[in-house]
């Protein structure tokens, strides 16, 4: 049985390792922003460039949703369009729409949502999206992002490599107006983006981010179209281990970020936001993995082990810890946004974040249902939905493609 004292010892010998994962995580994250082994674009002729269809869901009015829709249609790529989908009318988006097809009609196009074939509202957006998209590379781009020049250049000089199955970006945060901005773009630079990164640098594992995320018109075809994962939530998630384990194909990662645009999110907002994350990473992932994973966010480990068992030692350990993770989650906030300006409350809003994210990551251990846009949902193993509603039951008229099928249940 343990002691206060020998929990507290775990506890701490958790926290230290989770601090040496952040700074092998920082590492990578440099690495990856400053290696200038591989050029971002390629040096070819900029009209053999690949056609490129953005496909770009939109539901209710993003924070400068405006903005972010003009960055997309002046991006000077020889071919390319932007397809912005809403459900219907009354959507709130759609007149933003309108005004936008209206200003750049030779890029943007408007399409409405075709019948609602599955739970998760994205993906019924992106079933019509891809019918209608006329190129072979097709790009999911979500509503409140920005990029930076060379964004579809970057993507198609990838995809000139026939290994290459999926190209995703890891995502920056940028325009903090309100504590609870901040702390979500915080999240996004110093937990979403680092963590993408280093996975792939260091451990070779593939975490696809739907934030931007392109894909072969070929490959989608042959997951069945994303009719396949209408019913599932995290569907980049899904997509990025088909793309791994049926398609033989690779996935990169961008080197530049693309920026998530949050402005003035409550701190409700924020934590209500991660809660249902958590729910959504404990379905994709083994409960171990989900366990081992919350040593990354040490400081809350630490300093239950200072509560268990006070003394010198645990206390300045707690506060070594603090000191490297807010010092990891600011230096990894300012490179991911280059140019931009760090908030004097930074460090204080990292350690509101970390004791927010803990509870959230303690729910997600034990709750699997969430309210998402109105809906009550059971996020069943890869984050495939279910409802209790009977107003909306899952068709068995309308089978699972085999190739969803099996990977769901692996």
């Amino acid at each position: 049985m343990f002691t206060a004292h020998a929990l507290s010892l775990a506890l701490l010998s958790a926290a230290a390792l989770g601090t040496l994962a952040l700074c092998v995580q920082l590492f990578c994250v440099l690495r990856h922003r400053w290696d200038t082994s591989e050029p971002v674009t390629g040096t070819g002729p900029t009209e053999r460039l690949s056609g490129i269809s953005i496909l770009k869901p939109l539901c209710g009015v993003d924070d400068d949703l405006e903005a972010n829709l003009e960055c997309f249609a002046t991006l000077g790529h020889p071919a390319y369009e932007v397809i912005l989908g809403v459900k219907d009318t009354r959507d709130p988006a759609y007149p933003v729409a309108l005004a936008a097809v209206a200003r750049w009609p030779d890029v943007m196009k408007l399409e409405m949502q075709h019948g609602e074939p599955g739970l998760n509202p994205k993906v019924n957006q992106l079933i019509t999206l891809a019918a209608a998209a006329r190129y072979d590379l097709l790009l999911i781009s979500d509503s409140n992002t920005r990029v930076g020049p060379g964004y579809l250049e970057e993507i198609s000089r990838a995809f000139e490599d026939p290994s290459v199955g999926c190209v995703s970006h890891p995502v920056s945060g940028v325009g903090e107006q309100s504590l609870g901005s901040l702390m979500d773009n915080l999240y996004l630079c110093s937990t979403a983006a680092a963590g993408q990164i280093a996975a792939k640098r260091a451990a070779g594992q593939d975490i696809v981010v739907g934030k931007s995320m392109a894909l072969r018109r070929e490959a989608v075809e042959a997951l069945d179209g994303f009719y396949s994962v209408r019913n599932v939530l995290a569907e980049d998630f899904v997509i990025g281990q088909w793309m791994r384990r049926y398609s033989g194909q690779r996935a990169v990662v961008a080197r530049s970020p693309v920026y998530n645009v949050s402005q003035k999110k409550s701190v409700r907002t924020f934590f209500q936001r991660y809660v249902r994350w958590s729910i959504i990473h404990h379905s994709c992932i083994p409960t171990p993995l989900y366990l081992a994973q919350s040593i990354l966010n040490p400081l809350p480990w630490a300093l239950l082990s200072a509560a268990l068992s006070p003394s010198t030692p645990t206390l300045a350990m707690a506060g070594g810890v603090a000191v490297v993770k807010g010092l990891h989650d600011v230096i990894v906030f300012r490179i991911m946004r280059p140019g931009q300006k760090t908030p004097w409350m930074t460090l204080p809003a990292v350690l509101l974040k970390d004791a927010l994210l803990f509870v959230a990551w303690a729910h997600g251990l034990v709750v699997r249902s969430v309210n998402w846009r109105g809906h009550s949902l059971r996020v069943m193993a890869g984050s495939r939905l279910v409802t209790p509603s009977p107003e909306r039951p899952l068709s068995p008229a309308l089978p699972e493609p085999q190739r969803a099928a099996e990977l769901l249940a692996g």
